[in-house]
C-alpha cells in the first residue's frame, strides 16, 4: 500500500535515518550501554533546552508528564489556561487527579495574555498554572517570555509549561524564562515515532515535589531527577525511542538550531501566503499564529472563503498527502496543515502543489 505523506499536527512525517536508528539493536536499560548513550545525549538536550537541569525522558506520551506535573507541584490550587481542545484538557485533569483547579478561559483562536494571568494569580490562590505554548487545535502561539516575566511577580507559582508542538521549532530558553516545567512529546516537532516525553524542572520545582506525598510512582519528578543523575530512567524505557532521539539530536545540530528555527518560520509563512492566494484567512489572532501548522479559517469565523473540507482532503489524499480537517468544536469550519519537523522548501511545494490541483476541483 502506498504511504501517504503526513502533514496532519502529529504524528508527522518520519525520515528512513530517524526509523533505522529506532530499530538498532537491543541493550540493558541497566547497563553501561545505555547510561553511555543517555550521557551522551544529556549535553545536546541541555542546549536545545537552554538549561543547565538534567532533562528527563519519560516512555510516555506527553500527558503522561503533564498529569505527573499536576499531580508533582499542586497543592493548593491550579490555574488552568485555556485557549483551545488540548488546554481545555487541563482542567479536567487536574480534576481528576483530585486537585483544585480554575480556568481561565479565553475565546478559541485567541491568545493567553499576562494581564489575564496576573489578575488572577494576585487572588493568592494558585501554587500553579498550566499553559500550552503553541495550541495545536487552534494554531495559536501564545506570548511564553511575556507570561513568564509574571514569575518574577508570583515566585512561588509553579508554572508548567507544555512545549508539545513548539520545541525545536522556536528557541525556548528555560532557565532564562525561569519557569518551573517544560515538556513536549516527541511525535511532533522533533519528528519522531509517537511513544517519549522529554522535559525539565526547575529547582524549586523539584523542590515543591518532594513535599507533596500523593505525587505517584511512575511520573515522581523526584525519582526521575535521582535515575537521570545516574544517566538512567526511573523504569524500563523504550530504547529504540532514545536511539531515535540520539539520531534526531545529530540531524538538529548538525542543520544548526538557528537554522532549524528560521526553516519552520519560514515554511509557515509559505502556508499563510497559500491559504491568502486562494482567498482564506487564519484562524489565530494576528501575530500569535504558529509556526509549525497553520490552522485555516474555513467559516469559523466571519470572512474568507468557505470549501467542503472533506472534499478538499480527499482530493489531496488521492495525491498522497494527508491534511487535517479539523479538531473539535471547529472540525470542518477550520482546516489544518503541519510543516513542523523536517519539511523543507521541496517537500512543503509539493504538498502545495497537489492542495493548488485539489482547490481546482472544489
Amino acid at each position: 500500500m502506498a504511504h501517504i505523506k503526513l502533514h496532519i499536527p502529529g504524528p508527522v512525517e518520519v525520515s528512513e535515518k530517524t526509523f533505522k536508528a529506532f530499530a538498532s539493536p537491543m541493550i540493558g536499560h541497566r547497563g553501561q550501554g545505555f547510561k553511555d548513550l543517555y550521557a551522551k545525549i544529556q549535553p545536546q538536550l541541555q542546549t536545545l533546552l537552554a538549561t543547565r537541569q538534567l532533562v528527563y525522558l519519560s516512555t510516555s506520551s506527553a500527558w503522561g508528564v503533564m498529569e505527573g506535573a499536576v499531580r508533582n507541584l499542586v497543592a493548593k490550587k491550579v490555574l488552568c489556561c485555556m485557549c483551545g481542545a488540548f488546554s481545555d484538557k487541563w482542567l479536567d485533569v487536574a480534576r481528576r487527579c483530585g486537585k483544585a483547579a480554575e480556568g481561565l478561559q479565553v475565546e478559541w483562536g485567541s491568545p493567553i495574555r499576562a494581564a489575564a494571568i496576573d489578575a488572577k494569580l494576585a487572588t493568592g490562590e494558585f501554587d500553579a498554572l498550566t499553559l500550552i505554548h503553541n495550541e495545536t487545535s487552534t494554531g495559536v502561539m501564545s506570548p511564553l517570555a511575556e507570561i513568564a516575566a509574571l514569575k518574577r511577580k508570583y515566585p512561588d507559582v509553579m508554572f508548567i509549561v507544555d512545549a508539545v508542538s513548539s520545541l525545536t521549532a522556536v528557541p525556548i530558553d528555560f532557565d532564562a524564562l525561569g519557569i518551573d516545567v517544560l515538556l513536549a512529546g516527541t511525535q511532533k516537532a522533533f519528528a519522531m515515532p509517537p511513544g517519549l516525553a522529554v522535559f525539565t524542572c526547575s529547582p524549586a520545582a523539584l523542590a515543591k515535589a518532594a513535599t507533596l506525598k500523593d505525587r505517584g510512582y511512575y511520573f515522581d519528578f523526584v525519582e526521575f531527577q535521582k535515575n537521570a543523575e545516574g544517566d538512567m530512567t526511573p523504569s524500563t524505557p523504550s530504547i529504540g525511542h532514545i536511539y531515535a532521539l540520539a539520531s534526531k539530536l545529530e540531524d538538529f545540530f548538525a542543520e544548526g538550531l538557528t537554522a532549524r528555527f528560521a526553516r519552520h518560520a519560514h515554511l509557515a509563512g509559505r502556508t499563510r501566503d497559500w491559504a491568502a492566494r486562494h482567498g482564506f484567512t487564519l484562524f489565530p489572532e494576528p501575530g500569535f499564529e504558529s509556526v509549525t501548522l497553520s490552522c485555516i479559517n474555513n467559516g469559523a469565523k466571519p470572512g474568507g472563503r468557505v470549501v467542503d473540507v472533506a472534499k478538499l482532503q480527499k482530493l489531496v489524499k488521492d495525491q498522497g498527502f494527508l491534511i487535517d480537517g479539523g479538531y473539535g468544536k471547529i472540525k470542518g469550519t477550520t482546516f489544518r496543515i503541519s510543516n513542523m519537523g523536517d519539511e523543507t522548501d521541496a517537500t512543503m511545494s509539493a504538498l502545495y502543489s497537489a492542495l493548488d490541483s485539489a482547490m481546482q476541483k472544489l
